[in-house]
């Protein structure tokens, strides 16, 4: 398996040339680094390779690394079902970096983009309909960002006496706590299996 994925990186590495900007294997599938500008280039070739026959669009997702100049991975799933071999795709987006849209390559892209603009914010360019596929109309911000709060900006409920749902800000009855487990009233008041070796 690892045989096949290497010798398909070198070939898509010796034909894209600058397009890829690295290639590794990691738990049996080939992950391949592209240049977000030619994402096409290297989809279709995928694609239409003889060798590679990637003809099935899996998925799209992104991750977010705040700490980096290029927060956003912009991750492709794809499937060889001649090979039986998946591939990984990744470009890296900036905040407010445009990655060109899929749609030409995979028709399937569609509503992937819309998920990942809505989740992330990251915009598609050439994307013909890109707009919020899982959140309601209005909503403020992307809620998979790292940087998005734990409890959101407003919350909605349906309102018995006006008959009508309503938006309002969060509000906590309690304050909101991150375990850390460090104080002793945030712990185990007992001896966890394995812990009674230990030094103390």
């Amino acid at each position: 398996m690892s045989d096949k994925l290497q010798a398909i990186a070198e070939r898509v590495t010796a034909q894209l040339g600058s397009a890829v900007v690295g290639t590794s294997l990691a738990y049996g599938e080939l992950n391949i680094e592209a240049e977000a500008a030619r994402i096409n280039d290297v989809l279709r070739f995928l694609r239409d390779d003889a060798e590679c026959r990637f003809v099935n669009f899996i998925d799209i997702a992104g991750v977010d690394y705040p700490e980096r100049a290029k927060r956003f991975d912009v991750v492709y799933h794809l499937l060889s079902p001649y090979k039986n071999l998946r591939v990984r795709v990744k470009v890296q987006a900036g905040e407010g970096d445009e990655v060109p849209s899929a749609l030409e390559t995979f028709q399937a892209a569609n509503w992937f983009e819309r998920e990942v603009y809505d989740l992330y914010g990251v915009v598609f360019s050439g994307h013909p309909d890109l707009r919020r596929i899982l959140t309601d109309y209005g909503f403020q911000g992307h809620p998979l960002r790292k940087d998005f709060p734990t409890t959101g900006y407003v919350q909605v409920r349906y309102d018995d006496e006006a008959k009508r749902v309503v938006y309002e800000p969060v509000k906590l009855v309690q304050e909101f706590r991150q375990f850390d487990y460090l104080s002793p009233w945030e712990g185990t008041n007992y001896v966890l299996p394995g812990d009674e070796k230990a030094k103390q």
